[in-house]
């Protein structure tokens, strides 16, 4: 029965589902690894905060997504064992700095040790400035910054995943166009899903085949 479902279906939508014997020459294997690095590497952002007592976090975060365009979210997986979880539920305002290349030490660093025990501003001689919008403050050297603002939560096993609206997007001078990052002029650093592991995306493009229809 389920056999005849999935043959109707095909039918219906153009699929070509592959015969008993075509798909045994098709094999998988049960991945034994952490399942979420095979959805790796993944861009890493900075997530400027402000915090009780009058401080500022920063946290690296490569769980990070765009959700909708109307209105502009963002979504960002927070565990909720961090500072940054405490800092978000204290002030709902942060900044979402993306960084170069050039600073996976820094960011490796920063995501080594706890806001609430190390004052990791002043540890790392972060340089920040003020944001236009929000009270959170700006990473000067990010070469792009989301100022963003709390919309909703959703709780998931161990993280939250915070969806941001985005209030303004700002970009350094020369290093991007209306559809992306120059990646001849600047490269993002792309975590490789565990430990000091970092990738950089390749600057050559590759066009998909238009479609004949």
């Amino acid at each position: 029965m389920y056999r005849k479902y999935v043959s109707n279906i095909a039918r219906e939508r153009g699929t070509r589902f592959l015969s008993t014997v075509d798909s045994l020459c098709v094999s998988f294997i049960e991945y034994n690894g952490v399942f979420y690095r095979l959805l790796h590497p993944r861009p890493t952002i900075l997530l400027v905060t402000l915090c009780p007592g009058d401080r500022v976090n920063i946290m690296p975060a490569s769980w990070n997504l765009p959700i909708s365009e109307e209105p502009p979210t963002i979504g960002v997986a927070v565990y909720r064992e961090t500072f940054t979880y405490q800092c978000l539920n204290y002030h709902p305002e942060a900044t979402i700095n993306v960084p170069s290349i050039e600073h996976v030490d820094l960011i490796y660093q920063l995501g080594s040790v706890s806001g609430r025990d190390v004052d990791k501003i002043r540890e790392f001689k972060v340089q920040l400035i003020p944001s236009d919008i929000v009270k959170a403050p700006t990473w000067r050297d990010a070469i792009a910054v989301y100022e963003v603002r709390v919309m909703n939560r959703l709780d998931v096993g161990e993280s939250t995943l915070f969806v941001f609206e985005v209030l303004k997007v700002k970009v350094k001078p020369g290093i991007a166009d209306e559809w992306s990052i120059d990646f001849s002029k600047t490269n993002i650093p792309l975590h490789g899903g565990a430990g000091r592991v970092f990738h950089r995306v390749d600057p050559r493009k590759v066009f998909a085949k238009k479609s004949l229809k």
